[in-house]
């Protein structure tokens, strides 16, 4: 086990054993920026307590072009995850072990499935009804968590996410890394070197009615820049509310704009064209995500159970200005910086209307 000196609030896994609704889904992405493709890795679990009408697990990749592959794992006892750190894994291979197999055993061993943690993503999907396939294994280096490298990490959704008061809970695992290795997609092979790497995660027992994700850690000329922002209505206790915020890896500094730290703002299309625009005492951001190409609709974890009901792309142009304030209410420009490998995603009830709103 190759310790984390970056590993987030949790990173580990958060079912309590209970019989209740729930779950917990993984994402892990990589970008291969000379290409202009992004490839995703989505993992999911749903009432691992078994025999109820959900209880199972999945497995789906947003791939080149985005592209598209999706395979169930039904069976909860073939799941494994550790409470303590990020690790976990799923195959169809009945008799392996509930625990990490060794890196370089786990292509022989497993027949279909997939093994993670903070330094490695390993697996093999393959659809029965076309043949259609994926394969994958590469090393990652984790650069930021969530929150400054020089002092403990941070829970995304502040210290109160330690109590399981908001539906779902977030999490971003890994604002950027670097990946080594190979994907294999259905033939194509895709060489991994350096690649710009990012993980999150999120649970509970609902997802927000309503959400919206920027995300990018491939900006042109910025190797040293991450970027995650989004918003949505979630459930707090009895209550629903609005929240938003914004977060930015910049050489070795972290800039964050919560709902407890600053005004942050947003006006996203149903599909098209997301604004968002944040502010404390001390900086500005204005962000800026736009698409021409259609998306693709991805499953996540519901009331119903696994549901198609959001639209991402891989290949969104997002524009990120980053701006200091002054005692004299002057401002000076701190950085400007593109992309057009960004990460852009709507969910949850479909709006008809451009969503704007103020936490």
């Amino acid at each position: 086990m190759i310790p984390n000196p970056l590993q987030t609030p949790h990173s580990g896994y958060h079912w309590d054993g209970s019989d209740q609704r729930f779950f917990e889904g993984w994402y892990y992405r990589v970008t291969l920026p000379q290409l202009g493709e992004t490839i995703a890795f989505m993992y999911s679990i749903e009432d691992p307590q078994g025999g109820q009408p959900h209880s199972g697990g999945a497995a789906q990749i947003l791939g080149p072009q985005d592209g598209y592959v999706w395979r169930s794992l039904p069976d909860v006892d073939l799941f494994w995850a550790e409470c303590d750190r990020l690790a976990l894994g799923h195959w169809r291979t009945p008799g392996l072990p509930r625990h990490e197999l060794p890196p370089d055993q786990f292509h022989a061993h497993s027949t279909e499935g997939y093994q993670a943690t903070a330094h490695l993503n390993q697996g093999y999907l393959c659809d029965p009804a076309t043949g259609f396939y994926c394969r994958w294994d590469y090393a990652i280096a984790p650069l930021y968590g969530w929150g400054s490298p020089r002092f403990p990490q941070q829970s995304t959704a502040g210290w109160l996410s330690q109590f399981q008061i908001f539906e779902p809970g977030w999490q971003i695992l890994m604002a950027h890394g670097l990946a080594n290795g190979w994907i294999d997609w259905n033939g194509q092979m895709y060489f991994l070197h350096q690649a710009p790497a990012y993980s999150e995660k999120n649970w509970g027992r609902a997802f927000p009615r309503e959400w919206f994700w920027l995300n990018c850690n491939s900006f042109d000329g910025e190797p040293d820049l991450a970027l995650t922002a989004g918003g949505g209505r979630r459930q707090v206790l009895t209550w629903a509310e609005s929240v938003a915020m914004v977060g930015i890896h910049y050489r070795g500094q972290f800039y964050e704009f919560v709902p407890w730290n600053s005004r942050v703002s947003w006006a996203i299309d149903p599909w098209g064209r997301w604004v968002m625009g944040a502010e404390h005492w001390r900086y500005r951001v204005e962000l800026v995500g736009t698409t021409t190409h259609t998306g693709t609709l991805l499953r996540a974890p519901t009331l119903g159970g696994m549901q198609f009901c959001c639209r991402d792309t891989m290949r969104g142009d997002v524009t990120l200005r980053l701006f200091e304030k002054h005692w004299n209410g002057h401002e000076s420009l701190l950085l400007t910086a593109t992309s057009s490998t960004g990460g852009l995603e709507v969910g949850g009830k479909p709006w008809r209307e451009v969503w704007r709103s103020r936490a």
